[in-house]
Parts: structure tokens; C-alpha cells; sequence
């Protein structure tokens, strides 16, 4: 599924101060302003600002790799290396010296992902440290040449699994557990972005396809091109620019441009739906009124009565309804149109902690208290409404 962009009016520019470049660094690496022509390389300029060491040991925190070096770890980027393909480029699998195997994507100099996205993926991992965000081990730029080097994550992507890709077939159908503790994990992910980091981050573009799982179904965080430093407070970024999935992003950031840390709610809940239905986000193989998941899951989920139409028939009913109202009902509130009535990443947390504790064992049907939770919330609120009218 591609990503798309649309042209807007408006733009509010967050002041922000770029960390300094630590006089410590590797000889592996030298020093960055002595092995770059600054004047010809834009990404460089950028990165020299980069605070490229942990703040503990000393050592950099993400290397700087030659195209020759890339050259060599993926053998020429041999067409048997690529691990997958998209708007943005190419991802190979590589072995660099002293190194595990690594994901390098190699940016199409003519596809979605420019210098400004590349630059903010890097600035962005530099600083992100969780167990649930892919490690950038570093980067390339020489001139039109740009790519990046991860930490290769061997079971692939979520999309893979649910959607019957080579590898997702080979490992079999994901039960019941593995797709709340994958929905836990990238949670967490969101809140390390949203709470923890400072400054805090949205992600905004989260997806199947960038959702990778390592071995044992531990799920990571990837491509951070499209992340931007969020508003402070209750305040929201204005873009000119409406970068996303489409099927994946919120209404109200589309309409309007307004972006939150509610954008990614939304999408989170989309993910959730995807992972209970084994249905795309988009799917244009479908008849037209059953294209979009959101809008054929809507109706379904108001209605108890057919809850399990919406719910992947792979699963062979091996799930708790309980568990499967409360994932429904977490779906349900990240995707409320109004983005104030979205829950808090926090929330979704200790939501999705509650039902993974349950997992697959027999449970009496009822909602969860995170859902009696979240409608006394939503009957305040209407009742504020009222008062103020």
C-alpha cells in the first residue's frame, strides 16, 4: 500500500534546537566534517548537527557506512538479497564485518522519500532507544546515494503473516495471543513516542508493513520518515503537506491538516481491526461497499449480534469472546471520528496489559472495564455539552 501526499494552506513551524556533534567519536568513523564536502552535500550539513554518541559510553550511536561498504554487504545488491520493495525504495539483506545481518534500504532517488524525510528517519533513531523500535546500526550519504541500515528483524512484517505472504505462510497463522501481545508491543512503541521521548514524536504512518516482528513474535517499530516532533500541550501542528497510508490515516488530519498525537490513534485502531479480521486496510480485490475495513467495520461492531463477521475466520474461533469484545471495544474508541474522544496512548496500554493477562482462557461475555471506562467518559462529556449549551 503506498503512501501519499497531499498539498495543504497552512503551516505552523515547531521551534526546535538541533543537538551538537559530540567532539568524541570513533576512529572507525573520524571525524564527519573532514570526510564530507559539506557545500555539496545537503544531507551531510544536516547531519553534522547530529548528537551521534549514546551519552553513556561515548561511542556513536548509529555508524557512518560508505556506498562501496553497502556495495559489498548486500553483493552488489543482488536481486536474491531484497527483502521487500515500495514507494520509497528498496530493502536488501546484508552482512557487514563483525555484524549480525543487517536491512539495508536503498532510497529511490525518484521515489516518495526525499532528502527531508531521510534526515528526519536518522534524527529520529538517533535519539529513540526501545526495545520496540527497530535500531538504526547507521546510515549512507553520498551524494544522490542514500540509505539506511537496520538491525535485521528475521520473521518480517505483520502484513507478511496476516495477509499470506511467502514468509507468513511458512510460519503459520497468528493465534489469538501472538495478535494482542503484537497490538501490546506496538503500544508501548507509541507510548515511548508520544510520552517518553523528549521532545515527544508522532509517528504517523504506522501500518502492518511497518510493523516487523523478530523471532518469538516480538514486534518493532519501523520506518520513521514521515515522523515529525509533536504539539505541546493541547496544541496541534498545522502541515502543508498530508503525509500517510491512505486507510490508515485519521479523517480529521486529512480534512484539515491538524496533526496530533490522536493521527495516531486513529491509525493504531485501524491496525487493531486488521489484526481481529485478517482484512486489509484497503482492499481493492473487494466490491466496492467492502473496500474500505473502517467503514465495513463500523455498523458491524454497534451490533453484538454480529461481531463475528468481522472477525478472521483463520482463527477458527480459537479466541475468548470477552478477550474479543474488549479488543473490538479498543478498536471502537481509537477510531472515533472526534479526535478529543480518542483514548490515550497510556490507556491503550494498560487496556491491551489487561486483555494479553487473559489471553485464551474461557471468560463469562462482557465488556471490559477500560470500555465501562471510556463510556462514562463519552456520557460526561455529552452532559458538559449539555450544561454549555
Amino acid at each position: 500500500m503506498n503512501c501519499f501526499c497531499v498539498t495543504g494552506k497552512n503551516q505552523v513551524k515547531s521551534n526546535t534546537q538541533n543537538p551538537t556533534i559530540s567532539n568524541s567519536t570513533s576512529a572507525r568513523n573520524g571525524n564527519m566534517e573532514s570526510r564530507v564536502n559539506a557545500e555539496n552535500d545537503e544531507v551531510a550539513v544536516e547531519l553534522m548537527n547530529l548528537t551521534l554518541n549514546d551519552g553513556v559510553s561515548g561511542e556513536p550511536s548509529v555508524q557512518k557506512f560508505s556506498f562501496d561498504e553497502l556495495i559489498a554487504a548486500t553483493d552488489n545488491f543482488r536481486s536474491s538479497s531484497v527483502l521487500g520493495q515500495g514507494g520509497f525504495g528498496t530493502v536488501y539483506k546484508g552482512y557487514l564485518p563483525k555484524q549480525k545481518s543487517v536491512a539495508i534500504k536503498r532510497l529511490d532517488p525518484k521515489g516518495g522519500q526525499g532528502t527531508e524525510e531521510f534526515i528526519a528517519e536518522v534524527k529520529t533513531l538517533c535519539k529513540a532507544k526501545h526495545e520496540n523500535l527497530v535500531k538504526l546500526i547507521g546510515y549512507c550519504a553520498e551524494g544522490e546515494h542514500k540509505l539506511l541500515v537496520y538491525e535485521y528483524m528475521q520473521w518480517g512484517s505483520v502484513e507478511s503473516h496476516l495477509f499470506g505472504r511467502p514468509l507468513g505462510k511458512q510460519l503459520g497463522v497468528l493465534d489469538w495471543n501472538t495478535r494482542i501481545k503484537i497490538a501490546l508491543d506496538v503500544a508501548k512503541a507509541l507510548k515511548y513516542l508520544h510520552v517518553t521521548m523528549n521532545p515527544p514524536y508522532v509517528y504517523r504512518d504506522l501500518k502492518c508493513s511497518n510493523i516487523l516482528l523478530e523471532a518469538g513474535y516480538k514486534a518493532k517499530l519501523s520506518d520513521f520518515g514521515f515522523a515529525r516532533i509533536g504539539p505541546i500541550g493541547d496544541k496541534r501542528l498545522v502541515t502543508t503537506r498530508i503525509l500517510g497510508t491512505y486507510g490508515y490515516c485519521a479523517p480529521d488530519y486529512i480534512n484539515t491538516g491538524h496533526l496530533t498525537f490522536k493521527s495516531d490513534i486513529f491509525s493504531f485502531g485501524v491496525v487493531l481491526l486488521e489484526l481481529i479480521s485478517g482484512r486489509r486496510a484497503v482492499d481493492d480485490s473487494k466490491p466496492d461497499d467492502e473496500k474500505d475495513l473502517v467503514s465495513l467495520a463500523r455498523p458491524i461492531i454497534r451490533d453484538r449480534s454480529r461481531i463475528k463477521e468481522i472477525v478472521d475466520p483463520l482463527l477458527e474461533d480459537k479466541y475468548p469472546w470477552r478477550g474479543l469484545y474488549q479488543m473490538i471495544g479498543i478498536a471502537s474508541f481509537c477510531l472515533d471520528v472526534r479526535p478529543n474522544m480518542r483514548p490515550e496512548i497510556a490507556d491503550i496500554v494498560n487496556a491491551l496489559q489487561y486483555v494479553y493477562s487473559k489471553g485464551c482462557k474461557d471468560q463469562p461475555e462482557s465488556y471490559s472495564r477500560f470500555t465501562r471506562v471510556r463510556k462514562r467518559s463519552t456520557s460526561a462529556e455529552k452532559g458538559k455539552a449539555k450544561v454549555t449549551n
